[in-house]
């Protein structure tokens, strides 16, 4: 009898250190996501900040609008920069010539001509 009391404590013990570990491996886990996903948020807001400055000469970009487009243009150096794709529309809306822009005003959805 006395052998059958000691393993059901040890099997008792046993089963109390399973469930912590497992209490701890969660809770280890939990915060290992917590600390990525500020990791994250952390490099997606280095990385906001250097699209936000001019890869030339590390000058503030400054916002305007050219035929119907918003380019980014430094205070700096003046350079212009394109995202993919606003070089061919700009090309592609200048081919047109006057009477396509004339036609986009009279024809725009939102009624104020882009």
């Amino acid at each position: 009898m006395e052998n059958g009391k000691d393993r059901l404590v040890e099997s008792l013990k046993f089963d109390e250190r399973a469930n912590e570990d497992s209490y701890f491996a969660v809770k280890e886990h939990e915060l290992i996501e917590g600390l990525k996903a500020e990791f994250q948020k952390d490099e997606a807001g280095r990385r906001a900040e250097e699209m936000a400055s001019c890869p030339k000469c590390s000058g503030k970009f400054e916002k305007f609008r050219f035929m119907g487009f918003v380019l980014e243009r430094c205070e700096n150096c003046e350079g212009i920069w394109l995202k993919k794709g606003e070089l061919a529309g700009i090309l592609r809306q200048q081919a047109r010539g006057p009477l396509g822009a004339f036609l986009d005003r009279c024809f725009s959805k939102s009624g104020t001509g882009k």
